[in-house]
Protein backbone atom coordinates (compact mmCIF):
# COMPACT_ATOMS: atom_id res chain seq x y z
CA UNK A 1 0.00 0.00 0.00
CA UNK A 2 2.76 2.95 0.79
CA UNK A 3 4.48 1.98 -2.48
CA UNK A 4 1.40 2.98 -4.17
CA UNK A 5 0.76 5.94 -2.07
CA UNK A 6 4.38 6.56 -2.92
CA UNK A 7 3.87 5.93 -6.59
CA UNK A 8 0.46 7.95 -7.19
CA UNK A 9 2.25 10.92 -5.09
CA UNK A 10 5.22 10.57 -7.32
CA UNK A 11 2.84 10.64 -10.34
CA UNK A 12 1.16 13.71 -9.20
CA UNK A 13 4.22 15.85 -8.69
CA UNK A 14 5.66 14.53 -11.81
CA UNK A 15 2.62 15.89 -13.61
CA UNK A 16 2.69 19.34 -11.60
CA UNK A 17 6.83 20.39 -12.16
CA UNK A 18 5.24 20.19 -16.30
CA UNK A 19 3.53 23.89 -15.49
CA UNK A 20 5.09 27.39 -14.60
CA UNK A 21 5.37 28.20 -11.46
CA UNK A 22 1.76 31.27 -11.07
CA UNK A 23 3.21 34.89 -10.50
CA UNK A 24 1.97 37.00 -7.64
CA UNK A 25 -0.51 39.32 -10.38
CA UNK A 26 -2.28 35.96 -10.84
CA UNK A 27 -2.89 35.50 -7.60
CA UNK A 28 -4.08 39.46 -7.19
CA UNK A 29 -6.51 38.58 -9.82
CA UNK A 30 -7.78 35.65 -8.09
CA UNK A 31 -8.05 37.75 -5.08
CA UNK A 32 -9.70 40.32 -6.37
CA UNK A 33 -12.21 37.96 -8.25
CA UNK A 34 -13.25 35.85 -4.60
CA UNK A 35 -11.70 37.66 -1.47
CA UNK A 36 -12.05 41.16 -2.34
CA UNK A 37 -16.00 41.47 -0.94
CA UNK A 38 -14.98 39.76 2.77
CA UNK A 39 -11.24 40.92 2.52
CA UNK A 40 -10.98 44.64 1.18
CA UNK A 41 -8.86 45.44 -1.51
CA UNK A 42 -6.00 45.72 0.70
CA UNK A 43 -6.81 42.19 2.40
CA UNK A 44 -7.17 44.05 5.52
CA UNK A 45 -10.63 42.22 6.29
CA UNK A 46 -12.68 45.18 5.56
CA UNK A 47 -14.39 44.31 2.83
CA UNK A 48 -17.52 45.68 1.62
CA UNK A 49 -20.23 42.97 3.23
CA UNK A 50 -17.27 42.07 6.35
CA UNK A 51 -19.60 44.50 8.70
CA UNK A 52 -22.56 41.64 8.25
CA UNK A 53 -20.58 39.11 8.94
CA UNK A 54 -20.98 37.21 12.43
CA UNK A 55 -16.90 37.09 12.45
CA UNK A 56 -14.63 39.59 10.81
CA UNK A 57 -12.60 38.06 8.15
CA UNK A 58 -9.11 38.12 8.52
CA UNK A 59 -6.10 40.68 8.29
CA UNK A 60 -4.60 38.83 5.25
CA UNK A 61 -1.44 41.52 5.95
CA UNK A 62 -0.87 40.09 8.89
CA UNK A 63 -0.61 36.33 8.91
CA UNK A 64 2.84 36.40 8.92
CA UNK A 65 3.44 39.13 11.79
CA UNK A 66 0.87 36.35 14.00
CA UNK A 67 3.31 33.82 13.01
CA UNK A 68 6.62 35.46 14.15
CA UNK A 69 7.55 36.79 10.98
CA UNK A 70 7.30 33.65 8.90
CA UNK A 71 4.49 33.53 6.08
CA UNK A 72 1.81 30.60 7.46
CA UNK A 73 2.16 28.97 3.75
CA UNK A 74 0.77 25.33 5.33
CA UNK A 75 -1.72 27.06 7.68
CA UNK A 76 -3.20 29.71 4.98
CA UNK A 77 -3.24 26.76 2.32
CA UNK A 78 -5.68 24.29 4.12
CA UNK A 79 -7.57 27.29 5.58
CA UNK A 80 -8.08 28.56 1.61
CA UNK A 81 -8.27 24.83 0.09
CA UNK A 82 -10.99 23.97 3.04
CA UNK A 83 -11.58 21.06 4.85
CA UNK A 84 -13.94 18.61 2.84
CA UNK A 85 -15.35 17.01 5.81
CA UNK A 86 -16.52 20.52 7.40
CA UNK A 87 -19.96 21.29 6.66
CA UNK A 88 -20.73 24.41 4.66
CA UNK A 89 -21.77 26.15 8.14
CA UNK A 90 -18.39 25.19 9.99
CA UNK A 91 -17.16 28.30 8.17
CA UNK A 92 -18.25 31.50 6.70
CA UNK A 93 -15.50 31.54 4.33
CA UNK A 94 -16.04 29.31 1.00
CA UNK A 95 -13.84 26.29 0.46
CA UNK A 96 -12.07 26.10 -2.84
CA UNK A 97 -9.81 23.04 -3.47
CA UNK A 98 -11.85 20.52 -4.80
CA UNK A 99 -13.08 23.40 -7.36
CA UNK A 100 -9.56 24.12 -8.90
CA UNK A 101 -8.07 20.27 -8.18
CA UNK A 102 -7.11 20.06 -12.13
CA UNK A 103 -4.45 22.35 -12.27
CA UNK A 104 -1.63 21.49 -10.11
CA UNK A 105 1.86 22.59 -9.42
CA UNK A 106 4.42 22.24 -6.50
CA UNK A 107 5.26 24.88 -4.11
CA UNK A 108 7.02 23.84 -1.11
CA UNK A 109 4.80 23.76 2.46
CA UNK A 110 7.15 22.39 5.15
CA UNK A 111 10.09 22.00 3.34
CA UNK A 112 7.89 19.78 0.60
CA UNK A 113 7.00 20.01 -2.71
CA UNK A 114 3.21 19.72 -2.38
CA UNK A 115 0.69 19.54 -5.70
CA UNK A 116 -1.17 22.52 -5.04
CA UNK A 117 -3.88 24.07 -6.93
CA UNK A 118 -2.45 26.65 -9.52
CA UNK A 119 -4.84 29.53 -8.59
CA UNK A 120 -4.21 28.99 -4.38
CA UNK A 121 -0.36 28.87 -5.51
CA UNK A 122 -0.51 31.92 -6.72
CA UNK A 123 -2.86 33.29 -4.11
CA UNK A 124 -0.21 32.33 -1.68
CA UNK A 125 2.63 34.08 -3.55
CA UNK A 126 0.20 37.30 -3.64
CA UNK A 127 -1.07 36.83 -0.09
CA UNK A 128 3.15 36.82 0.93
CA UNK A 129 3.43 39.86 -1.32
CA UNK A 130 0.71 41.83 0.74
CA UNK A 131 2.53 40.87 4.39
CA UNK A 132 3.16 43.86 6.83
CA UNK A 133 5.15 43.27 9.34
CA UNK A 134 4.26 46.53 11.22
CA UNK A 135 0.99 47.71 12.81
CA UNK A 136 -1.84 47.97 10.68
Amino acid sequence: MRIIVSSLCFAALSACTQASMPEPDEGAAFFAANCVSCHGAGGLGDGPIAAGLARRPANLTALARSNGGTFPTARALSYVYGDPKAGHLARVMPQFGSALADDLVPIKVDGVQTPTPRALAALLRYLETIQRQGQG
